[in-house]
């Protein structure tokens, strides 16, 4: 029996790994990698793998890197099915059909943009406006929308290379009716003599451990596989799960991620203080409050948050626009699953009669008229909106028009990718403000231009998902697993040598594969 890490392996996106046994061969998780446009699509295009050789598929949670690329597996003859919990599967009917219109869109501006490049060198008057304008009305429906039929057919009349997204919307569509939705604890047969059990992870809602039981050759094997591992003591979900089935406890091979194998969070108790510091110092100087937040689990987490502060009457109302139609989508989801509830929730709300993620102040931006005319908006507020880390999406237009203004803050709520946007702002605002703000600020070019960094920028560390080096040894250290070797993986390179230094030093084995590399277990 062999596993193959073929993503999120010295790097954080794109989880990915085949377990293969003599007769079957499972994917765990089939992840999208994010980062940089075109080493994204190179990476994202080609599976590593022909999906026509899996037998099954397990999906530890829906976020886009650890569930992105399951509509490309789909489409190519894969012929299995993907198990997850109930939530999960819930979440990935918005998530999966959101990133599909992501590719689209993509898809559509980046042909857009070579065809117009194409005209214009064509036209003998491209000098004076308006040939340029001329252009536009020719490619464009409206001021915002590309005339794709118009597109595709200057681009075969011209032959013209174009870019095809990496699935669509239909595929997208289609490759939900290959889940399964299970509950926690129940064991599932996913291949020959082969069942795998599903735990709370405690990362998001839905969020799973899996432990997979196989038996090759007249002996058992326990294979394990966090995803990726929640903190303790944090609203909303369950913590992980420390307490596993006996027949579940005797692990060869955990694969293990170690996003924060190196840091350490702020405590959970602080993160409300935090906040209401936060509140209140945007709130004097009458300026905007900007969170880039992933749409599933930490806009939730937010809401919820938010909600106890204006309950408790310790901050000003500032309005809260939730600025992400997934994000209203997926926290319906959240509404629909109150069993994964932990009992604080219960009490401080449900059984109040109230819902964690409503309230007076909450306002659900949907038309895209809506969210231009919030930009605009110089009046105090909080807005939530995606992406998480400001590669796109309608984040970056609240950006556009705040991101200048000393009077506003962009809060950082989650983890921040290498080579992103919002990694850019976090870095270059903090040195910033390191700095005592002296001399010119940063400037941070995106949507094709330079804007100044002059928005506050605060990391509140509280809010991550993951847990980090102290909350992942005391999984390992309180659980009641008896864990023979660990592969870590999920981590960025420094990361993830530093936890395996670590563990190996507290008496673990521990071995750190590189992409594409195979381990046997026997």
């Amino acid at each position: 029996m062999n596993i193959t890490f073929y993503g999120a392996v010295r790097e954080v996106t794109g989880s990915m790994h085949l377990l293969t046994t003599e007769h079957d061969r499972i994917l765990l998780d089939c992840g999208m990698f994010q980062g940089r446009r075109k080493e994204t699509r190179e990476k994202n295009a080609v599976m590593p793998f022909d999906p026509r050789i899996l037998t099954n598929a397990v999906l530890s949670h829906a976020h886009i890197d650890h569930s992105g690329r399951l509509p490309l597996l789909t489409k190519h003859d894969f012929s299995g099915r993907i198990i997850c919990t109930r939530a999960t599967a819930a979440a990935c009917e918005y998530l999966l059909l959101d990133s599909a219109h992501i590719q689209e869109s993509d898809a559509n501006y980046l042909n857009y943009k070579t065809v117009r490049s194409a005209l214009q060198k064509m036209e003998e008057s491209i000098k004076a406006k308006k040939g340029a304008d001329r252009i536009k009305k020719i490619l464009k429906k409206s001021s915002r929308r590309p005339d794709v039929e118009t597109i595709n057919e200057l681009m075969n009349r011209y032959r013209l290379e174009g870019v095809s997204p990496l699935y669509t919307i239909d595929d997208a569509q289609a490759s939900l009716s290959f889940f399964d939705g299970y509950p926690y604890r129940h064991p599932v047969s996913i291949g020959q003599e082969m069942t795998c059990t599903l735990y709370d992870a405690g990362h998001i809602l839905g969020s799973a451990f899996t432990l997979i039981r196989v038996r090759e050759n007249g002996r058992n094997f326990t294979i394990g596989f966090t995803g990726d591992m929640g903190r303790f003591e944090k609203p909303i979900i369950n913590d992980p799960t420390l307490n596993f089935d006996e027949q579940d406890r005797d692990v060869d091979l955990l694969i293990m991620e170690s996003t924060y194998g190196d840091r350490l969070h702020e405590p959970v108790v602080d993160l409300k203080p935090r906040l209401k510091q936060v509140l209140v110092d945007t709130y004097d100087r009458g300026g905007t409050i900007l969170i880039p937040s992933f749409a599933f689990g930490r806009t939730q987490e937010l809401l919820y948050v938010l909600h106890e502060l204006y309950n408790e009457n310790v901050v000003p109302r500032f309005p809260v626009y939730v600025d992400s139609p997934l994000a209203t989508r997926i926290t319906r989801v959240f509404a629909e699953h109150p069993e994964v509830y932990d009992q604080e929730t219960h009490q401080a709300f449900l059984q109040q009669g109230e819902n964690p993620f409503q309230f007076d102040q909450v306002n659900f931006v949907g038309s895209v008229e809506e969210s231009m005319a919030l930009n605009r908006d110089e009046t105090p507020h909080i807005v939530v909106s995606a992406s998480g880390m400001c590669e796109a999406g309608r984040i970056l237009h609240h950006l556009r028009y705040k991101i200048h203004n000393s009077k506003n803050t962009i809060l950082i709520v989650g983890y921040m990718a290498q080579n992103t946007l919002g990694r850019r702002i976090l870095e270059q605002g903090q040195a910033y403000e390191t700095s005592g703000r002296k001399g010119k600020p940063p400037l941070l070019r995106f949507m094709n231009k330079e804007y100044p960094l002059k928005a506050r920028v605060v990391k509140l560390g509280g809010f991550s998902a993951h847990a980090d080096k102290i909350e992942m040894c005391r999984f390992l250290q309180e659980s009641n697993l008896k864990i023979k070797r660990i592969a870590l993986v999920h981590g960025e390179e420094d990361q993830t040598l530093a936890f395996a230094d670590d563990l190996r030093n507290g008496g673990f084995a521990v071995v750190v594969p590189r992409k594409g590399e195979t381990f046997s277990i026997i």
